[in-house]
């Protein structure tokens, strides 16, 4: 079978975004990164891989651009429906009682890897509906992807993508609008959205939870144990993890708790 990119060409770009982001490209995968890169010598008008090879290491646009475009951006809202009543049950209660012993006057989240948004506005709107008036909700949303942030930072949406939010949310927080659904500013305002590479530190401090979900699962495990180690540092003595169906920190050494609760496994870091 032909192939775009010969053996070194391959090894180099897999490289490349490797050091740049911590997304690793195996032989499986192949074929997605040299899709990717026929799009991006198209649109950039570029004669030869060689040529597009030394624009990257001189433009740092394009790199951005290339990471945008090698991400898979797949959500929806109140995507696994377990996390979100593990939030709701067990997290968000057991929290505000902390938050109460200890006088704490804020919560905390960060929605990594957010994609165009449905996740913080998800987390949002549930912090909305059970967390008192009198602590103030902070959910900060950040992804690789500029064109993914876009979306998320207008937030609207057609119906086909508000189909997984219950009922009640649906009527107090979105408004209907040029025939789909646009989520209301009482909403919006609790969500700040920003560009991040995961691979450097969000600079992010006294969180109490955050969601990593399907993430991870691109990286290998040299970058994987990065991450969850800057999420550490980042997370309150009190706080929790949420990271994807699929993936684990089974066999990682980090210094998490793994939590079954009634409705999901997560992780938490609980000092005394």
């Amino acid at each position: 079978m032909d192939r775009f990119l010969t053996e070194q060409e391959f090894k180099q770009f897999r490289d490349l975004i490797y050091d740049e982001s911590g997304i690793h490209f195996s032989e499986s995968n192949r074929s997605i990164l040299e899709s990717r890169l026929k799009e991006r010598l198209r649109k950039t008008n570029t004669e030869t891989i060689d040529r597009y090879h030394r624009m990257l290491l001189d433009d740092k646009s394009e790199m951005k651009t290339l990471l945008d475009t090698v991400t898979t951006n797949l959500t929806r809202f109140f995507r696994n429906t377990m996390h979100f009543q593990t939030l709701e049950n067990y997290v968000i209660p057991d929290l505000i009682k902390h938050k109460k012993e200890t006088g704490g006057k804020s919560l905390k989240v960060w929605s990594a890897g957010c994609s165009t948004g449905e996740e913080p506005y998800s987390i949002a709107m549930v912090m909305k509906d059970k967390v008192p008036a009198e602590i103030q909700i902070e959910v900060t949303a950040s992804d690789l992807s500029l064109k993914s942030l876009m979306t998320a930072k207008e937030g609207f949406y057609p119906q086909n993508k508000v189909n997984g939010v219950p009922e009640k949310y649906l009527k107090r927080f979105f408004e209907v609008k040029n025939g789909g659904y646009q989520v209301k500013d009482e909403i919006k305002q609790l969500v700040t959205f920003d560009y991040h590479n995961l691979k450097n530190d969000s600079g992010l401090r006294s969180l109490d939870i955050i969601f990593c979900r399907n993430v991870i699962i691109y990286f290998d495990e040299v970058a994987q144990k990065s991450v969850i180690e800057k999420f550490y540092e980042a997370l309150n003595k009190h706080s929790y993890l949420f990271i994807g169906h699929s993936e684990s920190l089974f066999g990682m050494k980090t210094k998490f708790e793994f939590l079954k609760t009634d409705w999901a496994v997560i992780y938490r870091k609980f000092l005394q």
